[in-house]
């Protein structure tokens, strides 16, 4: 019951089994395995938390951000992650 109470809690927040399940087209980068976006919450997780991607990461993790959005159903609002999905 605990998993359950905290995954209502906090929808964007993955246990270690959870992101494992994952499979690395789930993430922003993939190669790192960071940023998961299974769904719609963690796609906005991902534009939340942005800002803290190495900059040399950011083009292709904008990008997935976007075709993640896209494919959930997530108006990406942020213009920073429109402009680096440009890059």
């Amino acid at each position: 019951m605990a998993g359950t109470k905290r995954k209502q809690e906090h929808p964007d927040k993955l246990d270690a089994a959870e992101k494992n399940r994952l499979k690395d087209s789930d993430f922003g980068i993939p190669d790192k395995r960071e940023f998961p976006m299974p769904d719609a919450a963690h796609v906005r997780a991902a534009e939340a938390y942005f800002r803290y991607a190495d900059e040399k990461e950011k083009p292709e993790l904008a990008r997935r951000i976007m075709e993640k959005g896209k494919r959930f159903g997530v108006d990406v609002e942020s213009q920073t992650i429109h402009a680096w999905a440009k890059k």
